[in-house]
């Protein structure tokens, strides 16, 4: 099982030190996301330090299939979605529950909406 990693703030008012853990993960652009190995301690760690700009959650292996197929990149663990038709249902300002941001349970159906 994977973690996808979605960008959601974009670069205004951003700390310093969020926007070099970003570039580290590279989601440099908004709406950029990328697939982690669960196991990567590392990596979960630097996502957890900017739950502020990003959301974030655990996806099966179906999901993980439909974004490579649609994206076109069988390897690669990063991909550039659109915005999401019909808007997010929740506010981007705030974190999960309620907001899109933080660990979100509901990445799936976010993900679904950006392809």
């Amino acid at each position: 099982m994977a973690i996808l990693v979605i960008r959601i703030a974009g670069r205004c008012k951003m700390q310093k030190k969020h926007e070099e853990t970003l570039k580290r993960l590279k989601l440099q652009k908004k709406y950029s996301a990328r697939l982690i190995d669960e196991k990567d301690k590392v990596r979960i760690g630097m996502v957890e330090s900017v739950m502020e700009e990003v959301a974030y959650g655990k996806i099966d292996a179906k999901v993980e299939k439909e974004i490579k197929e649609k994206r076109g990149k069988k390897d690669s663990e990063i991909f550039f979605l659109h915005p999401p038709r019909g808007g997010f249902k929740k506010s981007t300002k705030g974190r999960y529950p309620r907001g899109v941001r933080g660990k979100n349970p509901d990445i799936a159906k976010i993900v679904g909406k950006m392809l």
